[in-house]
């Protein structure tokens, strides 16, 4: 998904709305991982507070470029924290709070046909169709890179790859396609029902794949700050976090 499609579909939603009607509303940039709790916290709250949520989804990097170019929206939800220190300085991320934790995790076919170990090296196995995501669009791909990096196997595995996909979803898909053999992913979406009955993920070492914070943040430029901070408590809330344990996320308070 491009960062010119997520800004029009952006404009699209709010510039025919009367600003009444604006005030209303929650606009959520969140990340294509998180998109079924965030989901589904969404329709709970709008019934507690008769408001609509809308939730623009797509790569981080793409969502991060369509909210500073709309200027339109209250939160933003990255897959990873790094995006978080990548563009404070530009003065539109706010307060945030943590609402879970992703972790990455190599996906394999259903079954392990070929027979893979959890270890990033098998990603270079000659017999070995891969794909990854692409680091200039999303957070699976940008963790990608920092993960193989520190293991000094990144320029390999980009240069053996089959595909560079843009995010979580599009990973998956080309798996369920049956398009590769293995790709790293983030883990919570190989328990998705969809994702369940064709991939599965194989744990790696936590120092290889350290789990990543979900930060929940605030766009300084919201037309809705309380209701906005009110979202934010009710995801990091325990109700909130028992929704994204079930759709397999760590919750915030796995990591100490």
């Amino acid at each position: 998904m491009s960062f010119k499609f997520l800004l029009c579909t952006v404009l699209l939603l709010f510039s025919s709305l009367p600003v009444k009607a604006q005030e209303q509303q929650l606009l959520i940039y969140c990340g294509i991982t998180m998109v079924r709790p965030i989901t589904e916290l969404s329709r709970l709250f709008e019934t507690r507070e008769n408001i609509r949520v809308t939730i623009s989804q797509g790569g981080s990097e793409d969502l991060y470029q369509s909210a500073k170019k709309s200027r339109i929206g209250d939160l933003y939800l990255p897959g990873e924290p790094s995006y978080r220190g990548k563009h404070q300085a530009e003065g539109l991320l706010g307060d945030y709070k943590v609402v879970g934790y992703n972790q990455m995790a190599l996906f394999v076919q259903k079954g392990n046909p070929k027979q893979i170990k959890g270890d990033a090296n098998e990603l270079l196995r000659k017999d070995l169709t891969i794909i990854i995501g692409n680091a200039e669009s999303g957070s699976v791909g940008q963790e990608t890179k920092t993960m193989l990096d520190n293991l000094g196997i990144y320029p390999k595995v980009v240069a053996k790859a089959a595909m560079l996909m843009p995010d979580s979803r599009a990973i998956n898909l080309a798996m369920k396609r049956g398009e590769a053999d293995a790709t790293l992913n983030w883990r919570a979406t190989a328990f998705f029902p969809d994702n369940a009955t064709h991939v599965e993920a194989i744990n790696l070492d936590p120092k290889v794949a350290k789990p990543q914070a979900l930060l929940l943040i605030q766009l300084t430029f919201s037309k809705n700050p309380v209701l906005s901070r009110k979202f934010v408590d009710f995801i990091a809330s325990e109700e909130g976090q028992a929704i994204f344990r079930k759709h397999g996320f760590l919750d915030n308070k796995a990591i100490h």
